[in-house]
């Protein structure tokens, strides 16, 4: 990884955050002048960054999607509902203002980011319970978390009598990587029993978070939890509000992305399933619907089953142990999304998206007529509504009829006059192909670099030095899969932008000071 520096004073700002850290580039040759050929690999966030950061550095890239659709695990696709057309999507993604890796990707087609709205509120509501809301809490830390403590139903004082100031200090006092390491086989369960939160506050402000990875938290690391506090929360000045696209994904999104894909010369072939990657003299070959594609390198961007697919059937990769460890990552359990066009409006005040706890095995309710262009006209035209629910590490051994009956009954709960309308249509989809962030040591899992310099890995699920997560990781690791091949031909890199990988070492005394003046907590 590139040594952190000061951020250059004529460096373009990403957000918000003066102190958001710009990791820069290797040096090297403005241009490869398409000495080289990759193929990509996915045509996911990773692999659309890679291929982008390949194609604007002059390397002749060819990328390969099994879908007919760029975006991946975020892509969407065309389904008609009422005798509309309309779309489908695996759910409902919130873009993070400190996304600024996956940001400025999106930015290559949207320069102004236009096609991205903020969403007002993220309600976060336990059942029989309090609901918080981040509308009013400051962005900047530590007036973010003590705002957000003192106006929260959630943290009442005689609760915080019992909270361990000292392991709650420690969610400030990170270093990264050194903070993944520090939890190597912790789970996020056992960081949260350290804590010793009240019962409302560990639901709502700390376990939506590890919920968030599709896991239990008593199977996700525990260092991605603190990771994911600090790069959302305590160490970041972006807020936890954020932004979602204006339309569907592939309208908003990964279809213009793909066009100046295009437009940069990539080689973009979708509905192209990949069956193997062979070894050849100086370099590979990518054999793909009965084609073999030749290269001089391969950037791996898939899901993990497809990436231990292709990497168990190709034994010349990477050595016992490495192979071993790629073999042995897991995956999360299965999540549920379940899409209701409905003959009814929602409530008047409904929140585009609502976090739940403690509601059934219902984690959040999106009402998509209230953010999504699409959504918006069939709800016009039909008078009612689209209205989304998810339920996340869906338990082994439960059915499908059982987890809906569920999922209604609690939607029901939530929106009373939604009891009853009549579904005019449904999509219904049950998927485990996320990876799992488990509690395994932090160093053993495989990065974007492998034992093979001619290949790299992408995703959301490669490790990764730098305090990112989810679509932030997958755009991330993308563009360092892209600067690790050009490294190795002496081109330029491509810089990165995080949130402090340090503690915001000015408010870790003050706060530890105000704690210290609250009764309850001496």
């Amino acid at each position: 990884m590139s040594p952190v520096l000061p951020r250059p004073a004529q460096q373009w700002r990403p957000g918000a955050d003066k102190r958001a850290v710009w990791h820069p580039g290797a040096p090297g040759a403005a241009s490869d002048e398409r000495r080289h050929h990759v193929v990509v690999v996915g045509g996911g966030i990773a692999g659309l960054a890679a291929a982008t950061g390949l194609a604007e550095r002059g390397v002749r890239v060819t990328l390969l999607e099994r879908e007919a659709q760029l975006g991946g695990r975020v892509r969407a696709w065309p389904v008609e509902a009422g005798g509309t057309a309309t779309t489908m999507s695996r759910g409902f993604h919130a873009f993070f203002r400190q996304y600024y890796n996956l940001r400025a990707l999106l930015g290559r087609s949207d320069p102004g980011l236009s096609r991205l709205v903020p969403v007002v509120d993220y309600p976060l509501s336990l059942k029989d319970g309090p609901t918080d809301s981040f509308t009013s809490v400051p962005r900047q830390p530590p007036l973010n978390i003590a705002a957000f403590v003192a106006r929260s139903p959630s943290f009442r004082l005689r609760d915080l009598a019992a909270v361990d100031v000292d392991a709650a200090m420690g969610l400030l006092d990170v270093s990264f990587p050194r903070t993944f390491t520090d939890h190597d086989g912790t789970s996020a369960a056992e960081v949260l029993d350290r804590l010793n939160f009240p019962h409302a506050a560990r639901h709502l402000a700390l376990e939506v978070f590890a919920r968030s990875f599709f896991a239990d938290p008593r199977d996700f690391s525990g260092g991605e939890l603190v990771g994911m506090f600090h790069a959302y929360f305590l160490g970041s000045a972006e807020g936890l509000l954020f932004d979602v696209p204006d339309d569907d994904y592939d309208t908003s999104l990964w279809a213009p992305l793909g066009r100046h894909l295009t437009g940069l010369g990539v080689d973009l072939r979708t509905g192209v399933e990949v069956e193997g990657v062979a070894d050849s003299a100086g370099g590979v070959v990518v054999t793909a619907g009965g084609e073999a594609v030749d290269a001089d390198a391969v950037v791996l961007a898939t899901d993990r089953a497809p990436l231990q697919r292709l990497v168990s059937g190709a034994p010349w990769l990477g050595d016992a142990a490495w192979r071993e460890r790629l073999a042995g990552l897991g995956h999360a359990p299965r999540f549920a999304v379940w899409r209701l066009w409905l003959d009814r409006p929602v409530a008047a005040g409904t929140p585009p998206f609502l976090a739940t706890s403690g509601h059934g095995p219902l984690d959040n309710v999106s009402a998509l007529e209230l953010f999504e262009s699409g959504a918006r006209a069939w709800a016009t035209a039909h008078g009612g509504s689209v209205v989304e629910l998810h339920a996340y590490a869906v338990p082994d051994g439960t059915s499908d009829e059982e987890l809906r009956a569920e999922l209604r009954a609690e939607l029901s709960a939530l929106h009373p006059e939604l009891d009853g309308a009549e579904v005019v249509h449904e999509e219904w989809l049950v998927r485990d192909d996320c990876p799992l962030v488990g509690t395994d040591p932090w160093a053993t899992r495989p990065g974007v670099v492998t034992p093979d310099p001619r290949v790299v890995l992408a995703g959301d699920g490669v490790r990764c030095a730098l305090p990112v997560a989810l679509m932030e990781r997958a755009a991330t690791t993308g563009w360092q899969a892209a600067s690790a091949l050009l490294d190795g031909w002496g081109v330029a890199g491509h810089g990165l932008w995080t949130v402090p990988v340090e503690p915001r070492h000015r408010v870790v005394p003050p706060l530890r000071r105000a704690l210290a003046r609250v009764p309850a907590l001496r």
